[in-house]
């Protein structure tokens, strides 16, 4: 068992080289066992870089409007209360839409794959 205390561990980091836009990331549970959790605040227009898992993701989207799109895909658009599960090694993006902000805890299982940043049109 491992117990990970808000707030007393960890404070959220700013954004990451992975990301257009502003982003902050809090790290709910640090790598553990191949699982990662960490809660996003997208700002409006902000999105991941083109990316995968290992052996999957799940998004939990808290609050806010977003996009989510996979290769070859048209974009989708995500709100409060939608649950996404990402299969395995599916490439894909997230973020806030241009004009809301977005929030949601990433459930990341095994390695995570980066890759190039999403071009506009994508």
């Amino acid at each position: 068992m491992k117990i990970v205390h808000g707030r007393t561990e960890r404070a959220p980091s700013a954004q990451r080289a992975t990301v257009t836009g502003e982003a902050w990331f809090d790290q709910v549970l640090p790598a553990t066992d191949g699982t990662t959790i960490a809660t996003v605040f997208f700002a409006p227009g902000a999105r991941t870089y083109w990316h995968s898992h290992e052996n999957g993701q799940i998004l939990q989207v808290l609050a806010g409007r977003g996009l989510i799109c996979t290769a070859g895909g048209k974009p989708q658009v995500i709100q409060a209360g939608d649950t996404v599960w990402v299969p395995p090694g599916e490439r894909h993006w997230h973020g806030a839409t241009q004009d809301s902000f977005m929030t949601h805890t990433a459930i990341s299982l095994g390695e995570t794959r980066w890759a190039e940043e999403v071009a506009g049109d994508d």
